[in-house]
C-alpha cells in the first residue's frame, strides 16, 4: 500500500509520498510514488501515484512515452486542467488495454493519482484523478488530497490546515500526518519524498528525501509523540457521581423465596453511576535532487 498527501495553500503546494510497495514478514520493497515534470521558468508539475504498482507504472509510461507525437502531454499542456485531462486519458488508455486481462486473474483495476503544479502565469492548481480518469479539484473548504492509507493521517490535517496556513507549517503538518500513518500501518514506510513548491517560482526549490537518519523527521516523530502524551495527561479524568437518573429497561421478575435467617440482610443495590461533566483545573531539512522525469521521456 502507500500514503500520499498534497496540500494547496496561498503560498504554494506541498507534496509528500512514502515509497513502500509491499509489506510482509520477510518481503519489503520500495518504489518512488512521486514524479516531477519540470521546465524551469515555464512549468512545474508533480504527480503522486497510489494503487496497483503495475497499473501506475504503465500509466507513467503512457505519459512519458506517448505513441502519437501530436498528442498533448504534460510537457506541452497549456493549462493545469488540460494536464489533468492528459493524466485521466492515460489512465483510460491503460484500462482499455489491460483491464479485461487483469479481471481474468481477479485483479482489480486499482489506481489513483494526485496532480498539482503551475504552468506559466496561470494559478497553481491541485487535482485528484480516479481510476476512471475523472478528476476533482481542491477548494477553499477542502485544500488537500490524500490517496492510499489516508485515515490515520487525516485528523491532524482537518484540525490544522486552512488555505491561509503558512507553507512551512503546511509541510510540517504533512510530515506529522505521515508520521501518524507510519505509526499505525506497516504497509507505509520510509524513505519519504517531500517537495514544497513556492507559488510563481516555476522551478523546484525545496525537495528532500527523508529516511531513518534524517534529524528533522526524527524530531517530528519523537516530539509529536511526547507532546501528545503530555496533552493527554493534562486533560482531567472524568468525574463520577451518583446523581441523575439512568434510563433502564424494566423486565418481569419471578417471585423469589425469602432468604434464610442465617443469610442476614442483603443491602439494596446502589443506583448505577452516571458520568458527570469534568471541570478542568484553573531541526533542518537537507535539499536533495527531486525525482524529475526527463524531458525526452
Amino acid at each position: 500500500m502507500t500514503y500520499c498527501v498534497a496540500m494547496g495553500v496561498e503560498e504554494g503546494l506541498v507534496f509528500l509520498a512514502d515509497t513502500r510497495t509491499n509489506a510482509g514478514v520477510d518481503h519489503i520493497s520500495t518504489s518512488r510514488k512521486m514524479a516531477v515534470f519540470e521546465e524551469p521558468g515555464e512549468r512545474v508539475l508533480v504527480l503522486l501515484v497510489a494503487g496497483n504498482l503495475a497499473i501506475t507504472q504503465a500509466t507513467l509510461q503512457v505519459l512519458t512515452e506517448p505513441q502519437d507525437a501530436a498528442r498533448t502531454t504534460l510537457w506541452n499542456a497549456p493549462t493545469m486542467v488540460e494536464a489533468a485531462r492528459v493524466v485521466g486519458e492515460a489512465v483510460r488508455e491503460v484500462h482499455r488495454r489491460d483491464a479485461e486481462a487483469l479481471k481474468t486473474f481477479n485483479v482489480d483495476f486499482n489506481c489513483s493519482f494526485i496532480l498539482g503544479g503551475q504552468i506559466g502565469s496561470h494559478p497553481m492548481r491541485l487535482f485528484q484523478i480516479y481510476a476512471a480518469g475523472n478528476f476533482i479539484e481542491t477548494s477553499s473548504v477542502n485544500p488537500y488530497f490524500q490517496i492510499g492509507e489516508s485515515k490515520y493521517g487525516k485528523p491532524i490535517i482537518d484540525r490544522v490546515l486552512t488555505p491561509r496556513t503558512p507553507l512551512d507549517e503546511a509541510a510540517k503538518c504533512a510530515l506529522i500526518s505521515m508520521d501518524s500513518t507510519l505509526r499505525s500501518n506497516l504497509s507505509v514506510g520510509l524513505p519519504l519524498d517531500l517537495l514544497v513548491y513556492e507559488r510563481d517560482a516555476l522551478r523546484v526549490t525545496r525537495y528532500a528525501s527523508l529516511d531513518q537518519s534524517n534529524a528533522y523527521f526524527e524530531m517530528i516523530h519523537s516530539t509529536w509523540g511526547a507532546r501528545l502524551r503530555q496533552v493527554f495527561g493534562e486533560i482531567p479524568d472524568p468525574l463520577w457521581t451518583d446523581e441523575g437518573d439512568v434510563p433502564r429497561h424494566e423486565r418481569a421478575t419471578l417471585p423469589i423465596a425469602p432468604r434464610a435467617a442465617h443469610e442476614g440482610n442483603v443491602p439494596e443495590p446502589r443506583p448505577a453511576q452516571t458520568l458527570a461533566q469534568a471541570q478542568p483545573d484553573a531541526a533542518v531539512l537537507m535539499p536533495h535532487a527531486a525525482p524529475r522525469v526527463p524531458r525526452d521521456g
